[in-house]
């Protein structure tokens, strides 16, 4: 897979909420003619409050507001901020409405993950954050620890795009049309950063975020750093990473060190083992609660984005990430992940970690069992 980047791009990195908020409600805020606006989560919380609240502004303005999130995600923190949007006038879907979580069913698993907002198709985000305050969580030390990236240039135009295309799907699934005003996109460069837009659906993009990875790794020469909330690639992921230590190629995996979703916790350390023994460095972050998908490679290449590496995002879900050819992005990324992992992780050993307790080694194998077990009976266990 050959990716096309775009050039003249303005990209400015944002990490956790503390930065991402200020510079989303910003832009909602000097909107002047459209916004859309797409998120998995979108809580009835301080830092959902301050987003509606700039996107009822806008609306009051003139502004066409288009906002869009998933059923499953956004189940039951949603319906009072919907109520408050659909006041102002702005245009609510929900991807998926109905979902049970009990379902295995192929197209009820399938949900809408990523985080794209496009404002008067001058300025765009991409990331990982959803709309929900990052100080807020339940057994974690606060605050979630992600990333996201604002974007000037001709690359807003891909953004765009997106964010039309599952608008408008999604409507005429649900037998509305909505209004449709589209600004003159501004195609102008307001920079020199090289990116392109990298997305995951279930048509023409099946494997396009898996399949950059992929290329990134086998192609590096001296450093892979990826940090990622859930870990749990399957049969060629993993091979490209044990390749490219055999090489020499440093390899280094910023993990998830506290416990959110037990199975998939459990399941991801089954592969820790054959990782060490190649050579793969694994350190798990314990200071708050990781939630990024990001990676830095050669010091050059760079993703950040909503896609985690595990079989639901990678084969289940919509994604998209910002895939970067800059080194000044990259190495700013690059030092705010080795800052993280040295204020907030632990290294796994490779010795102490072949001299775990039986009664661990059983829960890992065990949960690792359960999840591959899950995934063939909902179809996809074959492709992972």
């Amino acid at each position: 897979m050959t990716l096309e980047f775009l050039s003249g791009n303005k990209l400015q990195l944002l990490t956790n909420g503390r930065a991402y908020f200020p510079a989303l409600q910003r832009a909602l805020d000097a909107a002047q003619r459209e916004i859309y606006l797409e998120t998995y989560i979108f809580a009835d919380d301080d830092s959902g409050r301050r987003i509606a609240a700039a996107l009822v502004r806008a609306a009051g303005r003139g502004v066409s507001v288009h906002v869009l999130v998933d059923g499953f995600g956004s189940k039951g923190m949603f319906e009072q901020t919907r109520q408050l949007l659909s006041a102002a006038n702005i245009e609510v879907l929900i991807f998926g409405p109905k979902t049970s979580p009990l379902t295995l069913r192929r197209n009820r698993l399938r949900r809408l993950h990523r985080k794209l907002v496009v404002i008067d198709a001058r300025v765009a985000f991409v990331g990982g954050i959803n709309i929900i305050d990052d100080m807020h969580t339940p057994r974690h030390t606060p605050p979630r620890y992600d990333y996201a990236v604002r974007i000037e240039g001709p690359l807003v135009a891909s953004v765009l795009d997106q964010t039309e295309r599952l608008w408008h799907r999604v409507a005429w699934a649900s037998l509305k049309r909505g209004s449709q005003r589209h600004p003159p996109v501004d195609a102008a460069e307001h920079g020199t950063q090289r990116a392109v837009l990298v997305v995951r659906d279930n048509f023409r993009h099946r494997s396009d975020i898996e399949d950059a990875y992929l290329e990134a790794i086998c192609g590096a020469h001296k450093e892979v750093i990826i940090a990622n909330a859930y870990f749990l690639p399957g049969a060629r992921f993993r091979q490209a990473l044990r390749a490219a230590a055999g090489r020499g190629v440093r390899v280094v995996l910023l993990l998830q060190g506290r416990i959110e979703y037990l199975l998939l916790h459990y399941a991801s350390r089954a592969l820790y083992g054959s990782l060490l023994d190649a050579g793969v460095e694994i350190y798990e972050y314990h200071k708050s609660f990781l939630h990024t998908k990001v990676a830095v490679i050669d010091r050059r290449w760079a993703t950040v984005g909503s896609s985690n590496i595990d079989p639901f995002s990678l084969m289940l879900a919509r994604e998209a990430n910002i895939v970067v050819d800059d080194l000044l992005f990259s190495q700013e990324l690059r030092r705010s992940l080795l800052d993280h992992m040295k204020s907030g992780a632990k290294v796994v050993a490779k010795r102490l970690w072949h001299r775990q307790p039986l009664w661990r080694r059983v829960l890992i194998w065990g949960a690792y069992g359960c999840t591959r077990l899950l995934m063939g009976v909902a179809g996809y266990g074959g492709k992972h």
